[in-house]
This record gives C-alpha cells, structure tokens and sequence, in this order.
C-alpha cells in the first residue's frame, strides 16, 4: 500500500509539473528592443520569429519608447526578454531583475567611450579644468559612465544620442564630449573640425554590447531554450556567433558606473 501511494504521488507530481510547464510554454513572452530599433523593426521580428520557432515559445518584439519602460515591464511577473547594450544590462544585474544568457559576438562586442574635443585643443587640460562643460549621451556606458567617470561625476551636459554630442562640441556648448569608440570611427569623417582623445582607465573596451536576458519571472527551464535558440539563431540577429555570455563581464561597466557616481539602483532618465 505504502509503495502504491509513493507510485501515485510520484506520478501526480510528474503530471502536474508537465502541466505547468505546457502553461508556461503557452504564455506569450515580450522581447524589448531600445528606442534606437525603430529603424530596424524587420530585424527585431526576425529576432524574434526565429526565437519561436527554435524554442518553441511565443515570443513577440516590441520597440521601447524609452528605457524605464524596458526597466518597468523587468520588474512586474510577465516574462520578458531584452536585447541590448551595457548601461541598462548593468542595471538590471545591480537591481538583480534579470538573467543574462547569450552575447552577439560581432567584433565590436565590447566597447568604449573616447573624448570627442576641437582640433588644436588640449584634451587633458579640457578634463581638468572644464569637467561640468563634458557632453554625453545620456543612459550609455560610452557616453554617460564614461564622462562622469573621468570627472568624478562632473560631466553635467547629457545629450540624446552620440551625434547629438558631437554637435554640441562643434557649435561650442560643450568643450568635449564623450561618445562611443565604434560610433566615431564611423562618423568622424562628419565632423572634421574634432578630433579624438582615449581616456586613460576610461576608453577601455570593456563595456559589452547587444546582450539577450531574460527577466526573473522566466523559469529557468524556459531561459535554457530560449539561450539555445538565441545560439541557433545567429543568423537572425546577423551574428557570426552567438555565445554564452557570463556577467562578470559587466563589472567594468558598473565600475564606471561607481566612478561616475551613478547609483544603478536609483538611477533615472
């Protein structure tokens, strides 16, 4: 009798586990992309129809209007997903919202942010006497932590994007600005008049890019096939390679989060 009722209760556990996680794989997740993907829409729902059919979810895209609405919808009890870069990566890992699984790995997987100043200028002399007069795009690691970084949270200019940075430098709002390694060696060629500096312990490549995580409501059964389809569907998000990603890459942003005096916890756009 004893055995029959250990048989039975196996069982019933067995069944019910299946049912919850045939609910579970039925439910609809949401994928988030940043505001910067309303240009690319085609690709966020390829991204996302080759994530459904390689794990079997239902998983569709959506385009944030701005980040706290990714940060918002990470702390509420629906699944999630997002794909992007490090400043809001660090975030969710500082306030322990989300999961990391998989990193495109491109070539430009990490990055930095250089000081963008006026031909002739003295980029060293900027920095030390002029650190409020410092432009950045705000809520980025290449703008944002990395000016505050190397003026001890002083950079006080924030602008909406790294060509937005540029602009004020060259129409004399800002005596420098900060803005990412990548975006400039393929714009600079739009701004002759500025030149660019790497900041000692600052312009690093250190800051990882064009991360995929899950939120914590996702069960980690779920977040293992969504990381495996992630790494079968590196064509859809035109990545020759589609890696693991372990967090501990992110503590150099969040140590130029600490520099800058930008508390992940509290921080605000």
């Amino acid at each position: 009798m004893f055995k029959k009722t250990v048989g039975f209760l196996a069982a019933l556990f067995i069944f019910l586990g299946c049912i919850a996680a045939s609910a579970a794989s039925a439910e609809t997740l949401t994928c988030w992309f940043p505001p910067g993907w309303k240009s690319k829409a085609p690709q966020a729902k390829a991204i996302t129809d080759a994530l459904s059919e390689k794990s079997g979810l239902t998983i569709r895209p959506i385009i944030a209007q701005n980040y706290p609405q990714i940060l918002d919808a990470f702390t509420r009890e629906e699944m999630n997903i997002v794909y992007v870069g490090s400043f809001v990566q660090a975030i969710i890992n500082a306030r322990g919202i989300g999961t990391a699984l998989v990193q495109n790995m491109d070539g430009k997987e990490l990055y930095s942010g250089v000081l963008v100043y006026p031909k002739g200028g003295d980029p060293e002399a900027i920095l030390k006497n002029s650190p409020a007069e410092i432009a950045f795009a705000k809520g980025a690691s290449s703008g944002e932590s990395s000016a505050k970084a190397a003026t001890n949270g002083l950079a006080s200019i924030p602008t909406a994007n790294h060509g937005a940075t540029c602009g004020a430098v060259k129409a004399g709002k800002a005596k420098a600005g900060v803005v990412k390694n990548w975006w400039w060696n393929g714009n600079k060629d739009k701004f002759p008049e500025l030149d660019m500096y790497r900041m000692p312990g600052i312009s690093i490549e250190g800051n990882p890019d064009n991360v995929l995580t899950v939120s914590k409501a996702v069960p980690a059964v779920l977040a293992a096939r969504i990381k495996d389809a992630a790494i079968a569907a590196k064509d859809a998000f035109g990545s020759p390679n589609m890696a693991a990603f372990d967090t501990s890459h992110l503590k150099f942003s969040l140590d130029l989060m600490a520099k800058g005096k930008i508390d992940p916890l509290n921080y605000s756009w």
